[in-house]
């Protein structure tokens, strides 16, 4: 990554003058987020007396909204409120969440008293306290997932250099994966060490610091008008194909309306029905050649840019299954830490919470690899670069086989727990925790490939119109895919016995060997969409191509 040039900063609005401020902005409110969420089961668990397998499922719904909240928060910005506004609201919204969240575990009120399972004095828990712990949550999530995407478009937007917005995105998202490390690491081992009172109230600082940086930064950034949601102009042609779905389709292209495109062309022959948003009727141009009914006359370009998205989908379903593995293991995994042997050494325990912080940083270490060595011997040995359908394609691979480690493990660690059933009053197996570590570093090296590779797909193969939408894409997909993975632990509680609420009663292999079965399952569904697909833009295919290379 190249250092921002010191001349940028001479620039009085926008330009790299705005860097710091967005940065630090950035890894205030990722402390802030990960710093409770990454602890999140672990808290339920404990101060809340929730089932070990219902606070997971309150975690991967979390996970679920902060991905797919991003996108809704883009489309508001995009439309209306514009970055800038649309970030300070939702830090405020953070910060409130943020503030409930620590009042939980400052006020004794707010929390359920322990009770003991023989007792017979225990009180009904108050049904307030449950109000404002999801309250807290809720409002936090809505918060943050309203500045994720926004923070880093309206950075990118201070600068008017490709490059430089290359080197903006290197940097921003190197200082959001370090921000998440430290959260899952320091904070976390704050929460389970010290208090959960004292860690809150960190996130608590950690968000008003990022707030106020933000807003100091104001006069320096150059604020874009909100121009309108990419989504407005997908959905217009549906409501328009629709509304003339009777009208024939003409045979010759002078019937179709072009816009103010240079070169125009006849429309495709792929789903002919949608053509018909672009047949020209009386009254929907003005005199100007402007459309004078917009949800009712689209250009052609515009139908072509929706049937380029509905060319994708069947590859972009294929990874719903792959991101619902993901977070069946991530939550499933942090329960597995909580009935293992955390201590490494005499005086250190590692918090349950941190486990996942394995899956970061082996991603990390081996898309440094990858860039710096792998891929650079591989076009040696073979004369070509891997494309992205082939990076998605080993990350399928490596994602199964990290399913079918965790399987293994889990199986060793049942028949240790079995094995020392005799030991009453603890649920804790003596077996160590960094027997997780493989199966997580897989996982992480898998997120290598195929996340990568989406992310590339999407933008080489989306119109230039749409280019924005190719991280929405992988934001939905993402989000639904938490929720896929609350519906598959609630299919299988309801249907098995596999999911106690001691996991060491439980048959929790069995549900990893269900994501293996899948995942080779969903693999040749995969196989299939990639051999099927074309793609559009084969001069991009590379996967060194960057946008600063067009």
């Amino acid at each position: 990554m190249e250092a921002p040039a010191e001349a940028h900063y001479l620039s009085r609005t926008g330009g790299w003058i705005t860097f710091p401020f967005i940065i630090a902005t950035s890894v205030g409110l990722t402390l802030t987020f990960a710093g409770w969420q990454s602890n999140l089961i672990v808290y339920l668990i404990e101060e809340f007396e929730v089932e070990s397998i219902d606070a997971a499922q309150i975690s991967n719904l979390v996970n679920g909204a902060g991905s797919l909240i991003p996108v809704l928060a883009a489309i508001i910005a995009d439309s209306f409120l514009g970055c800038f506004s649309t970030i300070w609201i939702s830090s405020i919204i953070s910060l409130l969440g943020t503030i409930f969240l620590a009042l939980t575990a400052t006020l004794d009120s707010l929390r359920p008293k322990p009770c003991d399972v023989d007792s017979t004095s225990c009180r009904p828990k108050p049904r307030v306290q449950y109000v404002v712990l999801y309250a807290a949550i809720i409002l936090a999530t809505l918060g943050s997932g309203g500045t994720r995407s926004t923070l880093s478009t309206m950075g990118a937007d201070q600068l008017d250099k490709p490059k430089d917005q290359g080197i903006f995105f290197n940097w921003f998202f190197f200082f959001w994966y370090a921000a998440s490390v430290v959260a899952s690491t320091a904070i976390v081992y704050v929460e389970d060490n010290m208090s959960w009172k004292v860690g809150f109230f960190i996130c608590v600082a950690t968000n008003v610091l990022a707030s106020v940086i933000f807003l100091i930064g104001s006069r320096f950034y150059t604020n874009s008008k909100p121009g309108g949601s990419p989504f407005t102009s997908l959905a217009r042609v549906v409501v328009a194909s629709i509304r003339k779905r009777k009208v024939p389709l003409p045979s010759t292209g002078e019937y179709f309306y072009h816009g103010w495109e240079c070169h125009p062309v006849a429309p495709s022959k792929i789903c002919r029905f949608l053509n018909r948003a672009a047949i020209k009727s009386e009254g929907d141009i003005k005199s100007d050649g402007c459309t004078a009914k917009p949800w009712r006359l689209c250009s052609v370009q515009e139908v072509e840019d929706f049937k380029s998205l509905i060319r994708i989908v069947p590859l972009w379903s294929s990874s719903f299954f792959l991101g619902t593995s993901i977070g069946v293991q991530a939550s499933l995994t942090v329960l597995q830490a909580l009935a293992m042997d955390r201590h490494v050494g005499p005086h250190f325990q590692i918090p349950a919470g941190s486990i996942l912080v394995f899956v970061l940083i082996s991603t990390a270490i081996f898309l440094a690899l990858l860039d710096k060595f792998l891929f650079p011997a591989w076009k040696k040995l073979t004369g070509k670069s891997l494309t992205p359908l082939q990076r998605i394609g080993l990350g399928h691979v490596l994602n199964a086989l990290g399913m079918g480690i965790s399987a293994l493990v889990e199986s060793k660690r049942l028949k240790v727990a079995k094995s020392n059933n005799g030991d009453q009053g603890s649920n804790i197996v003596p077996m160590s925790v960094l027997w997780l570590v493989p199966q997580l570093a897989i996982v992480g090296i898998a997120e290598a490939f195929h996340y990568p590779g989406q992310v590339a797909l999407y933008y080489q193969e989306f119109p230039t119109t749409l280019k924005n939408m190719s991280t929405a894409m992988i934001s939905v997909l993402v989000g639904i895919a938490f929720y896929l993975a609350t519906a598959l632990i609630d299919v299988v509680r309801k249907t098995t016995t596999w999911l106690p609420g001691n996991i060491n009663k439980g048959r929790l292999d069995n549900v990893y060997w269900v994501l293996v079965v899948g995942g080779v399952l969903n693999f040749g569904y995969y196989v299939a969409c990639a051999w099927f697909y074309k793609y559009q833009h084969l001069k991009e295919v590379d996967h060194s191509c960057t946008p600063d290379d067009e």
